[in-house]
């Protein structure tokens, strides 16, 4: 017997995976709120739209079961129709329609238009900047840029993707201001390779202009890069870094390796030798920046000798921040032509040893902070405490300070400056000394 649907016409987004399906799923309810349409972001509504990740297997995994859960549901009466893009949908719409065929319809990364039409909504070509924002009021993910032209041979991205296009300048800024006059006060610029920004449209490599231009909109605090490719790094943007407060001394330049073999393999155009300099000149040319990387283990070919290299480099280079994730044989890469070699339990173990290292380096970080102050904004109240960060820090992926919401009371979104009382290996515990 079919169930009454509660919220009638009702559009749910469910978004899986990076910060940049986040911002395109903010996009898509922007469009269907400027038709008239009733959206809303993973809470009831019985249309779903679900954005789905294919990056590496446990993200397919997600989007799959996700996929399911909606189908069990919508045989269940609970919702009425189910839709899927993004990823997944781009990289195997065929496959999917074969193996999940009740789905009402499949749309890939560039289809907005045909799925806000199945939506019964209109695509705006004018509305720039326009989104309904889903992440905590005081900061914004803003892309500057879709697609990548590298030609990693691990990575999927480009199938799913395409090719690398920046955004104008003042599309970058005109959305800017449109989140700063909605109370954003942190931009957190994303892109597959913010390296690259700029190269088709202006034939240079232009993130600091970009820069320049985003310093000046009133309300934005903070500017945070993400996902900066080491090869050709414009290093004209660590001047801007330097000179202006705004910018955050923080870069996240995914790292992938470090063995002279497994980059080559890798096609990551560069060795250890320019690598390690990369990252020396970084730090001459702001001392106190903060670098977070990532690194995979595991790749076709690695050998011990391999992995120790890398054991050893990380011990040495002593990021402030790091991740390590197993690599994911991913067909139609190049890679993929290759063996992979590495069994899961071996990969694994290196994944976690990597990860044990950098976590006493994180705690030796974090006991030297012990007694400094800094400027912290809070994103959120979460039990006892209020839970800000540092302009070192991203949300979801770093550090945060933890401060005793019976001692102070703070808003979302406010910034303080905190004295840090204790730290443990991710978390830094503090009081405020001066609030606004």
């Amino acid at each position: 017997m079919r169930t009454k649907s509660l919220k009638k016409n009702r559009i749910n987004v469910v978004t899986l995976g990076c910060s940049k399906n986040v911002y395109d799923s903010e996009v898509l309810m922007g469009q269907l709120k400027a038709s008239g349409k009733d959206v809303v972001h993973e809470e009831e509504g019985n249309i779903v739209v679900i954005n789905t990740c294919g990056f590496i297997n446990n993200a397919k995994e997600e989007s799959i079961n996700t996929i399911l859960e909606f189908m069990q549901k919508k045989e269940d009466g609970e919702v009425d129709k189910v839709f899927v893009t993004g990823c997944l949908s781009e990289r195997y719409k065929t496959d999917l329609q074969k193996e999940i065929p009740n789905v009402d319809e499949y749309f890939g990364t560039t289809e907005l238009p045909g799925l806000l039409k199945a939506l019964g909504a209109d695509y705006k070509h004018e509305l720039i900047g326009e989104r309904l924002t889903t992440t905590p009021k005081n900061y914004a993910y803003l892309k500057i840029a879709e697609g990548c032209d590298r030609p990693c041979s691990f990575c999927a991205i480009p199938l799913m993707r395409g090719k690398h296009k920046s955004t104008p300048i003042e599309e970058v800024v005109i959305e800017a201001e449109k989140l700063a006059a909605k109370g954003v006060k942190e931009l957190i610029l994303i892109a597959q390779d913010l390296t690259y920004y700029g190269l088709d449209l202006y034939k240079k490599r232009n993130l600091a202009e970009l820069l320049e231009a985003l310093v000046k909109v009133e309300g934005i605090e903070w500017i945070r890069l993400h996902y900066a490719f080491p090869t050709g790094f414009p290093m004209d943007v660590l001047e801007v870094m330097n000179r202006e407060p705004k910018i955050c001394n923080y870069l996240d330049i995914p790292l992938q390796h470090i063995s002279d073999s497994i980059l080559k393999s890798m096609r990551r155009g560069t060795n250890k030798e320019k690598t390690t300099q990369l990252l020396k000149d970084f730090r001459a040319a702001v001392p106190n920046m903060t670098i977070r990387t990532t690194l995979i283990v595991g790749y076709p070919g690695e050998t011990e000798e391999d992995y120790q290299t890398l054991k050893q480099w990380v011990k040495d280079m002593r990021f402030e921040r790091l991740g390590c994730f197993t690599y994911s044989h991913e067909e139609n890469t190049h890679a993929y032509n290759l063996e992979d070699d590495v069994p899961e339990e071996v990969k694994q173990e290196r994944a976690n040893e990597i990860m044990e290292i950098q976590s006493q380096i994180s705690w030796e970080m974090n006991q030297a902070k012990i007694g400094q102050t800094f400027r912290v904004v809070i994103d959120r109240k979460e039990g006892n405490y209020f839970v800000g960060r540092t302009e070192f820090d991203s949300p979801d992926v770093d550090n945060e300070v933890l401060i005793d919401a019976s001692k102070t009371y703070m808003k979302t979104g406010e910034f303080a400056t905190v004295k840090i009382t204790e730290a443990a290996d991710f978390d830094l515990y503090a009081e405020v000394v001066v609030s606004p």
